[in-house]
């Protein structure tokens, strides 16, 4: 009886029954449309082998063949949507493309350039614009798997560490535990003085792309002071001394330490976006550069 449950239903309001909308609001562009670009692109290069594969042009395969020119062709037309991305995030709304979508076309259209690129080469690869073209084109894919793999993976690493704080809350920790350290050194004497200073004059967030990337900080005035410090509680305690105001020192130093090391993390997350940006995008238009010299060449000279 439970099987003729829809037909029932059917046959009482006269309609057939609709399906609730698939929820695609955490869809990612991986899986967009259940992967709809992954299998057009996958086809997009199956074609394309399968033509290079049953021709035989004469003396061989190369850029300059019928097969070789519609290949270029497609390719070179894909290399400039795809490079049009940037262009999508700026513009809101959904029509003709969604941004997903946009993206997730992205992806995989880019990585079938391998396929259609290669082939319209005929692998007759030389020291030329024409192999310098392909080879930028293989360094902007190699780059955008790259880029994949921090977007899919840094999001959830970010809000991990940063908790529910913002990167400004967190550098705004930092500020006022310097101001705790400034106000706790005041009755201190000038050698436990001079350490405070130190990690409040000599302290390093972020510095240089390649600092931010290895997360090096090993001459930070902080850390140093925070070692310096530790080694004189640690003598007093053995002489029997214990001086309330360098304990008290030790604490927000050890606070600030983790509140830098937080930050720093976070940063050095953000800057290994930053510094895949700095390859992907010159790349791409050193790319789209050299695709106009090789057409050029081609229409002029051969």
């Amino acid at each position: 009886m439970a099987s003729n449950a829809p037909a029932a239903r059917k046959a009482m309001t006269g309609k057939a029954v609709k399906r609730a909308p698939r929820d695609v609001a955490h869809e990612g562009f991986l899986t967009h449309r259940r992967g709809r670009w992954a299998k057009v692109a996958g086809t997009l290069s199956l074609v394309a082998l399968a033509a290079y594969l049953l021709t035989d042009p004469q003396p061989r395969h190369n850029g300059g063949t019928w097969l070789g020119y519609l290949l270029g062709t497609i390719g070179a037309g894909m290399i400039v949507w795809l490079s049009l991305l940037g262009v999508r995030k700026r513009v809101i709304g959904s029509k003709p493309f969604s941004l997903k979508g946009w993206t997730s076309a992205h992806v995989y259209l880019g990585l079938s350039l391998i396929v259609i690129g290669t082939l319209h080469t005929g692998f007759q690869l030389g020291l030329n614009v024409h192999t310098l073209a392909w080879a930028l084109m293989m360094i902007v894919i190699i780059s955008g798997l790259w880029g994949i793999s921090l977007y899919a993976s840094l999001p959830e690493k970010l809000s991990a560490n940063r908790g529910e704080v913002t990167q400004l809350q967190m550098l705004e920790a930092i500020r006022t535990l310097d101001r705790q350290l400034d106000s706790a050194a005041q009755p201190l004497g000038p050698e436990d003085a001079a350490l405070v200073r130190l990690s409040l004059e000599q302290t390093h967030i972020a510095g240089s792309l390649v600092r931010r990337l290895t997360g090096n900080y090993a001459n930070d005035g902080n850390a140093r002071a925070l070692a310096a410090i530790s080694d004189r509680l640690m003598t007093g305690m053995r002489a029997g001394r214990a001086d309330e105001r360098v304990q008290q020192i030790e604490f927000l130093l050890e606070r600030k330490d983790a509140a830098l090391r937080q930050a720093r993390r976070h940063i050095r997350m953000k800057s290994q976006l930053e510094l895949w940006l700095y390859i992907h995008v010159p790349v791409t238009m050193a790319l789209i550069a050299a695709l106009l010299a090789h057409i050029l060449s081609v229409f002029l000279y051969w």
